[in-house]
């Protein structure tokens, strides 16, 4: 309790009537000595004057004794204000500094601003007056109001953008569907289908773009794999969502597959690391992607020949991975965004990816991206990722017929000779898929075949009949066999009816 102002402490009352009295006597008897000593004639004077010296002195010690007990209850005062300004000071330190972070983090994490406030109420210390609470509560009052308003910007924000980008997707899926269906139908002009498998690929570019921004919403990306798909068709997806996909050299690839509901998210991180790779490296030189096994599951390796990372850009990059993986959003990523890290950090958070950047042997960075053991299966694979080259290995052939004249237009007379194509035999197992060997002036993948599909002989007609009745080309087939060269299957090896079936199995594992 607050003692009043100029009242004593208990125990100093004694020893201010002691510093009163004692002075006092000790005139008044020096007064006493000093009249009975000098002469009688003199006594008188000089008990007036003892007298008076013996008032004053009582006077002045009062005086003396009143100011001590008031000084002493100023001093007390004076440490008993300190002593609340020290615990005032330490609760608005702790407001700042623990309160105000922590009331922060729960509202980000989804808790009521109710709950919250109550749970400050218990945690307030004792010794604080009534006017200190009310301006605290009052702080952290105003400050959960703005914060759970902010909250609720940044939500509303975020669904706007994945509604967005969900938006974006399905015109994006919807464009893709029909850009395929023309590649279907003018696969007989080369011009044309080139054409149009860089309108293909410059529309999947958007689409990484529209998953990107859903990702940082907290949504997943737009596909969906219900089956397994082999890691081989993974890292080929993720080439084909760059824009320099010629630069990207893939070496050795470990044979195991990738389970399903992790395949989109993982060729996504890739195709975000690749791009990261050939943007701020040399355009001459070449990305190394390569994916062996270890201990923890896979590690796929993305090596190019740029400029290294210091130390401080180094540190800032894997900050931005932290960042992201802590719950960055579209919102944090400022004026000019730089989507590709913050990305692969959501996605790491969310599928227990773990990713690292280093100085590569090429003098650039190599990122390494390490899939865990749960991710990976080594059951046989069925599902295609969709991209350049990505297939899921050799599929099953069978001898194929070449396509037969329309009743209409047929003259026995005329009539070739059909016989079966012998399909080129090929290995099972992972050694039938072939590596990128070469690439076409247009950028596009090529494999060599190692060996030669021998010719059937067949009936040729004479030239007039020929000429007359040659049976018109069936639409595809062009399309058919860029497939089939860049999937390394022979050219006998399926027909246009088979390569539509098994497109129609690919989108129907989509959603």
């Amino acid at each position: 309790m607050t003692r009043r102002a100029g009242s004593p402490p208990g125990g100093s009352r004694p020893a201010s009537a002691l510093v009163w009295v004692l002075p006092t006597a000790v005139t008044a008897v020096a007064a006493l000595a000093a009249t009975f000593l000098v002469a009688s004639d003199a006594r008188v004077p000089i008990a007036w004057i003892g007298l008076a010296a013996t008032v004053s002195v009582a006077v002045t010690a009062a005086e003396a004794a009143r100011r001590g007990r008031l000084a002493t209850a100023l001093r007390a005062e004076v440490q008993e204000r300190n002593a609340a300004l020290t615990r005032q000071e330490a609760e608005t330190a702790r407001l700042a500094q623990q309160q105000l972070p922590g009331v922060v983090r729960r509202l980000r994490q989804g808790d009521f601003p109710e709950d919250v406030l109550k749970d400050l109420s218990a945690d307030s210390p004792a010794g604080l007056t009534p006017e200190f609470r009310a301006a605290h509560q009052s702080v952290l009052h105003t400050v959960v109001d703005a914060v759970s308003a902010e909250e609720d910007l940044r939500d509303s924000a975020q669904r706007a953008f994945v509604n967005i980008s969900r938006r974006v997707q399905a015109i994006v899926h919807q464009q893709a569907s029909e850009l395929r269906g023309m590649e279907d139908r003018h696969g007989q002009s080369p011009a044309v289908f080139g054409d149009l498998l860089r309108l293909d690929h410059g529309t999947a570019l958007i689409g990484r773009l529209a998953d990107s921004i859903a990702v940082l919403g907290g949504a997943r990306p737009g596909r969906q794999w219900s089956r397994p798909v082999p890691l081989f068709s993974v890292l080929r997806g993720g080439m084909s969502r760059i824009i320099d996909y010629q630069r990207v050299e893939l070496h050795s690839v470990s044979e195991v597959a990738v389970v399903g509901p992790a395949v989109e998210p993982l060729i996504h991180a890739l195709a975000e690391l690749l791009d990261n790779a050939t943007r701020y490296s040399p355009p001459q030189t070449q990305v190394h992607l390569t994916a062996v096994d270890v201990q923890s599951g896979i590690a796929i390796e993305i090596e190019d020949g740029g400029v290294s990372l210091s130390e401080e850009a180094r540190a800032r990059a894997e900050r931005m991975l932290q960042q992201a993986q802590a719950g960055l959003d579209v919102n944090d990523l400022g004026e000019t965004p730089r989507l590709g890290l913050a990305v692969v950090g959501r996605l790491a958070q969310a599928y227990g990816f773990q990713v690292s950047l280093r100085t590569s042997a090429y003098g650039g960075v190599r990122a390494v991206l390490i899939v865990p053991q749960e991710l990976i299966t080594t059951a046989p694979a069925t599902g295609r990722a969709h991209g350049i080259g990505a297939s899921s290995g050799p599929r099953p052939t069978s001898p194929r017929r070449v396509p037969e004249k329309s009743a209409v237009t047929e003259q026995p007379a005329a009539e070739p000779t059909l016989r079966a194509v012998t399909p080129l035999d090929r290995p099972s197992g992972p050694e039938s898929i072939p590596e990128v060997t070469d690439r076409t002036l247009s950028g596009l993948p090529q494999r060599r075949r190692r060996n030669r599909v021998t010719t059937p002989a067949h009936h040729e007609p004479a030239p007039d009949e020929a000429k007359s009745e040659q049976p018109p080309v069936e639409p595809g087939m062009w399309m058919a066999a860029f497939q089939s060269g860049v999937t390394g299957e022979g050219a006998g090896q399926s027909s246009p009816a088979t390569s539509n079936r098994e497109a129609s199995s690919e989108k129907s594992e989509q959603p």
